[in-house]
């Protein structure tokens, strides 16, 4: 295949240069240096106006104050990033720092001051008792102010973002788009009729090379590859899942020639670790992280948790309002089906946000109270299909809550429904209150033992 050719070769690429903090500061940093060498040439041309000539010990010592404050920037900025990797990975979650990487603003506060850098710098050595760049100077000081802005801007961006709620605002926000986008795209590749995959004849294996978590798969290569063999690709795992080396990956089903092994492990992305590019699930693995961190007793701030839950609630409206089969079959253009896709359903997503949670929450009145609320909003929001998963875990908490509070008169205070947690009962606009006392536990699912 050669070397950096596949496209999981160029995913895992895209996600280096994404997560990296040294490669845009490096494009600036040269891109100071080619500016100074511009900002010279068009020097010689008479320009900038006479009001905006320097002597050369000006000059000089304005360039090396820039050159100086700079690296006193950046060794700032390094110093904020590294705060703020000590506070995701202790108060937050480390799964969250893989998206903090990507930070554009940061990147370009970075780049800028090695733009500014390089760019005086490089000023520096034409500096003669008869020869000033003054058009460069000027620009220098120009880049400063730009950069003293940026700084700025960057300061109250990581102020105000690095609050565990704008965390869970973020996170949310980006699962919420991979997950429209991704059902988007299945919906546009629905195959003809009952879209039926062949089951007699024999199944080839294909197992994987390496092993690593599945990031992302190349559906529209894998489409096109078994539409070349006319076969049909069962994918056995799902995105996020971390597969040893030589696990089955994907079953060829059907077809008038084998495919290339080698050619169709390289549309698969194996990586160190899950990534969100095609797996809205770790988004809410990560709110979760959040919550249950905020939960344990070290931290002890049930209230973060219950900020995070909000924006989880907001997340399973999204999931809980689209059909989820739990197994896609993907077609090519004629229509005809060439890909299957194993999925979560409703009851995956809906125990990975409640789970952990309810484990590590359950003896926490806000917790219990927030989380009936939340499984009383998705009865009344989503459809009856849905009910029967939101049911089970509604009786799951009402089990832990009989567990942790023995005493009557506490467990009827946990047992009632809050948006706020505690505090958030309040009378509706017809006089009704929002809860009523003790709720009793939702009805369980048919055949379910309570």
């Amino acid at each position: 295949m050669g070397v950096m050719t596949s496209w999981a070769d160029r995913f895992r690429l895209r996600q280096y240069v994404k997560a990296s903090l040294w490669i845009v500061p490096m494009f600036g940093l040269v891109l100071g240096a080619l500016l100074a060498e511009v900002a010279l040439a068009v020097d010689s041309a008479d320009w900038p106006p006479s009001g905006w000539h320097y002597s050369a010990t000006t000059a000089s010592g304005v360039l090396t104050a820039i050159v100086g404050a700079m690296v006193a920037l950046l060794g700032f900025v390094v110093t904020i990033g590294v705060l703020v990797v000590q506070q995701a990975t202790g108060t937050l979650s480390p799964r969250y720092m893989r998206l903090w990487y990507r930070d554009r603003l940061q990147k370009a506060v970075l780049a800028t001051f090695t733009g500014t850098f390089a760019f005086a710098f490089s000023l520096l050595r034409s500096i003669e008792s008869a020869s000033v760049p003054d058009l460069g100077v000027t620009l220098a000081g120009a880049a400063v102010a730009v950069s003293l802005v940026l700084l700025l801007i960057y300061l109250n961006r990581f102020t105000h973002s690095l609050r565990p709620v704008a965390i869970a605002e973020l996170v949310s926000r980006m699962g919420e788009t991979v997950f429209t986008d991704g059902a988007a795209a299945i919906r546009g590749a629905a195959p003809r009729g009952d879209g039926t995959v062949p089951s007699d004849g024999a199944v080839l294996r294909i197992r994987t090379v390496r092993g690593g978590a599945i990031q992302a798969f190349n559906v529209p290569g894998l489409i096109a590859e078994a539409a070349r063999h006319d076969c049909v690709f069962v994918v056995t795992r799902l995105i996020g899942d971390f597969v040893p080396p030589g696990t089955v990956l994907v079953e060829v089903r059907g077809g008038t020639s084998r495919p290339d092994p080698e050619r169709v492990n390289s549309f698969v992305a194996l990586g160190a670790e899950r990534t969100i590019e095609q797996d809205p699930a770790f988004a809410l693995r990560i709110l979760v992280d959040v919550a249950i961190r905020a939960l344990s007793p070290a931290v002890n701030d049930p209230t973060t948790a219950v900020q995070v839950l909000n924006y989880i609630e907001w997340f399973l409206h999204t999931v809980g309002s689209t059909r989820l089969p739990g197994r896609y079959v993907l077609a090519d253009r004629e229509g005809d089906a060439r890909l299957v896709l194993p999925g979560r359903d409703w009851d995956n997503y809906l125990e990975l946000a409640v789970c952990e949670i309810r484990d590590y929450g359950g003896s926490s009145v806000q917790i219990c109270r927030r989380l009936r609320a939340m499984l009383e909003g998705l009865l009344d929001a989503l459809p009856p299909s849905q009910h029967s998963a939101v049911r089970t875990q509604s009786l799951l908490l009402q089990e832990a809550v009989e567990r942790e509070f023995t005493d009557p008169a506490r467990r009827a205070v946990a047992e009632q429904a809050d948006h706020q947690g505690i505090g958030g009962r309040y009378p509706s606009a017809t006089g009704i209150r929002t809860s009523h006392g003790p709720n009793p536990p939702l009805t369980p699912p048919e055949g379910h033992a309570g």
